[in-house]
């Protein structure tokens, strides 16, 4: 198994749950640089990993910390042009979600990451920290029969501070960039539709949206729609997939499969008829998701995570800010927003 030097651009805090998850796995990861226009955080971010090469400048970094690698966690609202001079080194990037804040950059980076042959993929480590590929596994085994519906709440209250509550996009950036990406997977198929509502609330210190509700139809019938809530004081993270013969539902570490009452009335409390234990901590899932860029670059197989494949997911964000803006239904076309 080869081990891959790796360079960070960004020492912000999300670089600390990157660097806990690399630190279990020395054997394929070794962090060898690390970059942020502000010295004091790039020191701190150093002295805590024991990073040895230190860089305010990406240029110098490429130039002189013999990366092959990169983890680029910035602001969105820089990203492209951080990406830019790591493709054009050759230097494959393993990117933040969500790698751009609009489908124009977004495809703009994936075209760039084609033309010049050089991987990128992006970090959705939910998939499998919040049990979406399990999910799917299950789904694609016929565990509850045909997938039709997908329901989703996330309330909780959240006040975040710096970069991200001086931009015009928020909550669904922050948090919804997820569900989007979990529900096309588990729905495996193309979005055609998407419908969404929101707000901000007083509660929260921000320029964007805090509280969201979405709608989406996907090509193959299935519909799938979400609460997302930043501002909320009740606290509820509740996923239930529902089947044609029966429904998942994930607690903990757990995923029930519920079965209807056979005398067909309501059961408030149905018991599991089987359940499946699976967990994966979320800084195992962000190892997990750099490892497929390394092994893309191993075998020159895309990576499910490529940043080709995130346009969809991007798509879903754009059309949900679209929707909401225009008070309209917005459709799709292979799963793009046109």
């Amino acid at each position: 198994m080869k081990k891959f030097k790796v360079g960070f651009v960004g020492a912000g805090a999300v670089t600390r749950m990157h660097l806990k998850g690399y630190s279990a796995h020395p054997e394929r990861i070794e962090v060898v640089a690390i970059c942020d226009p502000s010295e004091s955080n790039v020191q701190e971010r150093a002295d805590e990993f024991n990073i040895p090469n230190r860089y305010t400048d990406v240029e110098t970094m490429i130039k002189e910390a013999g990366i092959e690698a990169a983890v680029v966690c910035t602001p969105s609202t820089i990203r492209e042009s951080v990406i830019t001079p790591l493709l054009e080194a050759g230097i494959p990037v393993f990117v933040e979600k969500p790698f751009a804040d609009t489908l124009e950059e977004a495809k703009s980076i994936a075209e760039q990451g084609k033309r010049l042959k050089v991987p990128v993929s992006v970090n959705q480590n939910f998939r499998k920290h919040h049990k979406f590929e399990f999910i799917r596994g299950l789904i694609k085994e016929g565990a509850i029969g045909k997938l039709e519906g997908i329901h989703f709440s996330s309330l909780f209250f959240r006040q975040d501070t710096g970069w991200r509550i001086h931009t015009e996009r928020h909550a669904m950036s922050v948090m919804s960039i997820h569900w989007f990406d979990g529900m096309r997977r588990m729905a495996d198929a193309d979005a055609s539709s998407i419908y969404c509502t929101s707000y901000s609330s007083e509660a929260i210190d921000c320029i964007g949206e805090t509280d969201a509700t979405v709608q989406i139809v996907f090509d193959n019938g299935v519909h799938a729609n979400f609460s997302q809530s930043f501002s909320s004081a009740f606290c509820r993270d509740d996923l239930v997939v529902l089947g044609s013969e029966a429904a998942l539902r994930p607690t903990g570490n757990e995923i029930h499969l519920l079965k209807p009452d056979p005398s067909g009335q309501p059961n408030w409390n149905p018991i599991p008829v089987q359940t499946w234990k699976y967990a994966m901590p979320i800084e195992e899932a962000v190892f997990d998701g750099l490892n497929q860029l390394l092994e893309w670059i191993e075998t020159g197989e895309e990576a499910s995570n490529s940043a080709y494949d995130n346009l969809h997911t991007v798509s879903l964000l754009e059309g949900a800010y679209l929707s909401a803006r225009e008070k309209r239904i917005v459709h799709f076309q292979d799963g793009l927003l046109s």
